[in-house]
């Protein structure tokens, strides 16, 4: 019995860049699949666009039987789009790629290669970007670094990207299984176990357009990342706690010392420089708290994490 292999397409107002998307994907796919014997559907999952994006898709899923198309009825974010494609998908393996060409298809062939060899994870490794800057490196780099030392057990892959694949029997746990509302996709990926492996993949310039991940985008999910995998930010009050008794009592030996020397010294700076730091540290751990906070709440509201408008294939639009 053949196999299937599920591809994941995010797509928010990409209408540029879709068409060269699809006439570079869709030959590697038809020649991966004559090669290796696997089927294959190619899902783009619509997250709203106000562009012309849906109108290209509708045009390649109208063309190619092998195309389907989600359209949520209100845009829910990257990560919301890449978990509905997986929920839709019915192939014996996913993979979840953005619509800009940066994740290169290129790349599927030796995924279908380690999903032949019994990996049910492969995360892709960034080696580098034709469009990052220092800033970028440095800040992914760091994110990381702070990730792996707040997250205990679990450990992350240095330049993980949301480009990866994952068996059926993944699928179906972060389907039945990893259903927050507040989540970070790749982190559940490399943290759900089974066998796992890496690929390593050079990510080229956008084909077109701009990117949709702005530094506020990649704030919050640095946030939800740390905030889903690690209660380090909730002991931080502990930490500094323990560390300002300390050092009040320093500076009551110091003074005490100073007194009895006749030298005591005037206190107006230090008190003002002591208050601005444990104000400071006061702010960042009730922000912190406020995060966690948000978070359940988003929880116990128990909303839907994504809506489907409808579902677009070449045998028609069937509306949910």
């Amino acid at each position: 019995m053949s196999k299937k292999l599920s591809v994941v397409v995010s797509v928010y107002n990409e209408e540029l860049g879709l068409r060269q998307f699809y006439q570079h994907t869709a030959p590697i796919l038809q020649a991966t699949s004559k090669n290796t014997g696997w089927d294959y559907e190619l899902i783009f999952v619509n997250d709203g666009s106000k562009d012309a994006s849906l109108d290209i898709l509708r045009e390649f899923a109208t063309a190619d039987e092998h195309v389907a198309v989600i359209n949520f009825a209100a845009n829910r974010g990257h990560e919301a789009a890449m978990i509905a494609g997986i929920d839709y998908s019915t192939g014996d393996g996913v993979v979840c790629m953005d619509a800009d060409l940066q994740h290169p298809p290129e790349s599927i062939p030796g995924i279908i290669e380690k999903f032949n060899e019994g990996f049910d994870v492969v995360s892709m490794i960034r080696n580098s970007r034709a469009d990052a800057g220092i800033f970028k490196r440095i800040t992914s780099a760091l994110f990381y670094k702070v990730m792996n030392a707040m997250s205990g057990k679990t450990k992350f892959e240095n330049n993980s990207s949301d480009f990866f694949a994952i068996s059926r029997r993944v699928a179906l746990v972060l389907k039945n299984d990893y259903r927050e509302r507040v989540r970070f996709l790749r982190g559940y990926v490399q943290s759900v176990g089974f066998k796992k492996t890496t690929l390593e993949f050079d990510a080229s310039a956008r084909v077109a357009g701009e990117s949709n991940y702005n530094l506020k985008a990649l704030i919050k999910l640095s946030l939800n990342a740390i905030c889903n995998f690690s209660d380090v930010p909730l002991k931080m009050g502990i930490y500094a706690g323990v560390f300002s008794l300390f050092a009040a009592f320093v500076l009551l030996i110091y003074s005490i010392v100073q007194y009895f020397l006749g030298t005591a010294p005037n206190g107006y700076s230090t008190i003002i420089v002591v208050l601005c730091v444990m104000f400071g540290v006061l702010f960042i751990i009730l922000g912190f708290i406020s995060e966690y906070l948000a978070i359940i709440f988003a929880e116990v509201k128990n909303r839907p994490i994504y809506i489907v408008d409808s579902i677009i294939t070449k045998d028609g639009e069937e509306l949910k």
